[in-house]
């Protein structure tokens, strides 16, 4: 896509998101439950607030399930009403096995998120395509440009962020967005007039949160994180939380319950991804999340 046509599509998009998002936002989210439809800021993409994960460690864990315990869980968080998917490119076999394990669902019925590492030397359309093809998909309602972890990567991604709005002409992708680690990358978030979604390390401990290192292994920066955040939402940007509970660092429910009441009612996010390895989980998650919004 030429640089002039990329200008004219995000002035257009940035003057819906600007009708869209106007007035003011409040901090917390409004209450309800779980498995609500929510709509993801100017993107206008609807999902349910709570996302099914599969990228525990990588997704090391959903695909040590095997195929069809994973697909029987899957079925349980439908079944139980969450209707978002999340995966990426760097979580090895996850499109597949979730193609294989939403085949035979109507596909308006839920919505599906992928991340695309953002490489040189690799053609945007062609790993779309082939990403869709594995997950059995004709669409992504997000796709997200994933991992990003330096101050320069709104400058190092335009090819990437071109070959995504490419694609959204195109009905490949409905919504648009960046996932970041670290506080040089996430300070890049706010003002940026290409992102329709922002994915964003949150918990109320810090823990694999974003701090000046990207990789630090200690606390993030709270504080700055949610001061960032509520930014972005503010310019009527969607907001997906990871992270929730620490990469699995929380293992009381009393923390998994605490870091689920921060990202909504502090912190004021649209949705929460979190991935499992049991029902469970998926039925602890949802009944956190309703108490939180209680």
């Amino acid at each position: 896509m030429a640089l002039c046509s990329r200008r004219n599509f995000l002035k257009t998009g940035v003057a819906a998101g600007v009708m869209a998002g106007s007035g003011t936002l409040p901090l917390q989210a409004a209450r309800g439950t779980a498995t609500d439809w929510v709509t993801l800021g100017k993107s206008g993409v609807k999902v349910t607030r709570l996302a099914f994960g599969t990228g525990t460690f990588s997704g090391q864990v959903q695909r040590d399930l095997g195929q069809p315990q994973f697909t029987k869980l899957v079925l349980h968080a439908y079944d139980r009403g969450v209707r978002f998917f999340e995966t990426s490119e760097t979580y090895g076999e996850m499109h597949k096995m979730l193609g294989v394990a939403l085949k035979g669902i109507p596909r308006d019925s839920y919505r599906l998120m992928s991340k695309v590492t953002t490489r040189e030397g690799v053609n945007p359309q062609e790993k779309i395509d082939e990403l869709r093809k594995l997950a059995n998909t004709d669409y992504f309602d997000v796709m997200l440009m994933h991992y990003q972890h330096t101050g320069t990567w709104p400058s190092d991604t335009t090819r990437w962020q071109d070959g995504i709005l490419e694609a959204q002409s195109k009905k490949a992708i409905a919504g648009r967005g960046a996932s970041v680690h670290g506080l040089p990358a996430l300070r890049q978030m706010p003002g940026n007039e290409w992102l329709q979604i922002a994915m964003i390390r949150m918990n109320h401990k810090g823990t694999k949160m974003d701090a000046e290192d990207y990789n630090t292994s200690g606390a993030g920066n709270v504080t700055e994180v949610v001061g960032r955040m509520q930014q972005v939402r503010a310019q009527g940007m969607g907001v997906i939380s990871m992270k929730l509970v620490g990469e699995g660092a929380f293992t009381t429910r009393e923390d998994r319950r605490a870091a689920m009441k921060f990202a909504f009612r502090d912190a004021g996010v649209d949705c929460v991804t979190v991935g499992y390895k049991s029902t469970a989980e998926i039925d602890e998650a949802i009944e956190n999340l309703n108490m939180a919004l209680a």
